[in-house]
């Protein structure tokens, strides 16, 4: 109905009291549909329960239970299903617990004599074991048959119903078989699960379509348990193949199994469903340790890592918080620049890369090390803001150039996955003079906020951006380079410093003055480099091995905080004791209390990795806390920082 009400112009709201649409699905998988819906131009309204109607003028006013309303024309209300067992209950037949009529396996009814089918009856799960209700038209009919053979006498047992299903949503296909993680938690059922995000067909073959797929499956047997498609081209396809599996009491392993017709127009060499099998059974025999979603959202990252394996410009469009970039062909050149001691997350778009990452710092001796299931694209799916329709018009406002427009270049990205599309449009655009328009077009779902966020971050301009069938169209016009990125004090950015400085009284300055910006809620980074190296190393520091000038450089320098000097009547070392007995005596907070304070506050310590390098200092050495980077990690932060200090 929210379909068919817009494509006639309708504004349309969906107001649903669960926190999702999509029942069938589980929430990360859902996360992709409140996408589409969004985009399209559909208000959600999740988490919502409806108080009460009220008349408003010529429509309605519809309340929320928490206080809120929104004004309509016309409400519909789509609000469940339930079993009709009027006539059943007149008959004294039994109803199940779930509220359906109970049936045994030649879906007789407590009266022999009497048969049941299709929506009104519950029958046990083949899975769970546990009665369910099923209203699908295909189960239906096959109930109809072998009542129809079994009331001539042939005996018949039914096998149940696994619950295959499939919608169209706008330019969307979701399709739903088995038991989504939701239900098996709810039933008890110890389960795991993998999602991938392939393609409907070889993509260099034209109009290759996204598709995300979820599978649920037994962390011992592999027994698969449940799969979920959200995409566009080949869904249905890809969904009866694993309802095939599920209902023979299949295995990931007979998804490998499966041989599907091949030709670039309508598959890949490696199958989708294949391809699921692969990255569960990776799972199962341990080559690679997952770490989801809802997981890594709620991690404290104190002691770990989030290690960004996609390439600068992919990152230079948005990554995860305290993120630190290193691309996957760097990956095996600088793994000198992570910690051993830390738990790693890799993550990359949408969970290839990553896993390649995870096996390559595997095999060098990293052990504890994850992968993100899904990648970027299944994390920022499942947590991204539910944005009305109103705000989000305002948010991605387009601006139309008054300057006559030169030309319009035409770019085919369709079946490129991220960072494909992005990346060809810079390509692109490189090539292009001011007021010049480049028209992309892009199978990839995420590319028109990609190019969004890249025309904020540049200073071209988003001319127009539309999605048509699974295909998104976005016309840029390019404009003059950024030369500055002019932050004011208003725009309550972060606060970067630069300690440079070994000095006693510098530190103790440092580290005053970032806890103060930290207890305003500011972003503040502190990049060590040279001598401020000597601030942030351990008290108890670990032997390492070092080479002969690391060594000369280990003699020369502070081993430790407690060893810094004042830059002025340091008097041999006097002065920094007399300073350290005084703060002491007036209880003001020693320096490795002020720098613990500063870490707990989530300041972000970065050491200059060239910096150590030269004078020999090891990560080993250095704070727990303390990430290493490069000169791109701190003009990073400063780029959005309005207050940088050079100490």
């Amino acid at each position: 109905m929210a379909e068919n009400l817009h494509s006639q112009g309708a504004e349309v709201s969906i107001v649903e009291m669960g926190t999702q649409v999509m029942a069938p699905i589980d929430f990360s998988m859902a996360s992709l549909v409140h996408q589409h819906l969004m985009d399209k131009g559909v208000n959600l309204f999740l988490g919502q329960a409806v108080a009460s109607f009220e008349r408003e003028g010529k429509g309605l006013k519809v309340f929320f239970k928490d206080g809120h309303s929104i004004s309509a024309d016309i409400v519909i209300l789509s609000i469940g299903v339930r079993p009709e067992t009027n006539l059943a209950r007149a008959a004294e037949l039994t109803i199940g617990d779930a509220g359906g009529i109970a049936v045994n396996d030649y879906l007789q009814t407590s009266d022999e004599s009497i048969y049941a089918i299709g929506d009104a009856i519950e029958f046990r799960h083949p899975i769970t074991g546990i009665p369910w209700l099923n209203y699908l038209a295909g189960p239906a009919n096959r109930q109809g048959r072998i009542v129809a053979d079994n009331i001539l006498g042939t005996k018949i047992p039914y096998e149940g119903a696994v619950g295959t299903s499939i919608a169209k949503v706008f330019d969307l296909t979701v399709a739903a078989t088995g038991l989504p993680g939701k239900k098996l938690r709810q039933a008890g059922i110890s389960y795991l699960s993998s999602t991938i995000h392939p393609s409907s067909h070889a993509g260099y073959y034209p109009d290759a379509m996204p598709m995300s797929i979820k599978i649920t499956f037994d962390k011992e047997t592999g027994q698969l348990y449940g799969g979920q498609i959200v995409g566009y081209d080949g869904v249905d396809k890809r969904i009866d193949e694993i309802a095939l599996v599920i209902k023979h009491e299949g295995t990931i392993y007979d998804l490998m199994k499966v041989e599907q017709a091949y030709a670039p127009p309508y598959s890949s060499a490696k199958d989708p469903v294949a391809v699921a099998g692969y990255v569960a059974e990776n799972i199962i025999t341990g080559k690679v340790k997952p770490v989801y979603w809802r997981e890594l959202r709620d991690i404290e990252m104190e002691n770990n890592l989030l290690l960004d394996v996609r390439t600068p410009d992919e990152f230079a469009l948005g990554t995860l918080p305290n993120a630190v970039n290193i691309p996957l062909d760097e990956l095996r050149d600088r793994l000198a620049e992570l910690p051993k001691d830390k738990m790693i997350y890799t993550f990359c778009a949408v969970g290839l890369r990553g896993y390649l990452a995870y096996r390559i710092l595997i095999q060098h001796g990293f052990e504890n090390v994850r992968n993100l299931s899904g990648g970027l694209k299944t994390y920022r799916a499942a947590t991204a803001p539910i944005i009305l329709n109103n705000a989000s018009v305002q948010q991605n406002k387009v601006v139309t150039p008054t300057v006559e427009v030169a030309k319009t270049i035409q770019v085919d990205a369709c079946g490129l996955q991220c960072p494909g599309p992005i990346l060809k449009m810079k390509k692109t655009m490189d090539t292009l003079s001011s007021g010049e328009r480049v028209e992309i077009t892009a199978t990839d779902p995420g590319f028109p906020r990609d190019a969004a966020a890249w025309c904020n971050s540049t200073g071209n301009q988003l001319i127009k951006k539309e999605s048509v069938g699974g295909k998104s169209i976005v016309i840029i016009e390019k404009g003059e380079p950024k030369s500055c990125n002019i932050v004011t004090s208003c725009d309550s950015k972060g606060k970067t410093f630069i300690m440079f400085s070994d000095d006693l009284d510098k530190a103790l300055a440092t580290f005053v003055l970032a806890n103060g910006a930290a207890a305003t809620g500011q972003k503040v980074t502190i990049f060590f480099t040279f001598w401020g190296l000597n601030v942030i190393k351990k008290l108890n520091k670990p032997n390492v091995e070092k080479d002969i000038f690391g060594k000369m450089f280990n003699m020369m320098l502070p081993s430790s905080s407690k060893k810094l000097k004042l830059s002025k009547m340091s008097m041999g070392g006097i002065g920094g004791r007399m300073m350290r007995y005084i703060m002491n005596r007036k209880g003001i907070d020693s320096l490795e209390s002020l720098r613990q304070q500063a870490l707990e506050n989530g300041v972000e310590f970065i050491a200059c990795q060239m910096s150590m390098d030269v004078m020999g200092v090891k990560q080993e050495e250095l704070l727990d806390g303390v990430t290493i980077g490069g000169v791109a990690t701190y003009m990073e932060r400063a780029d959005n920082a309005n207050i940088n200090l050079f100490i």
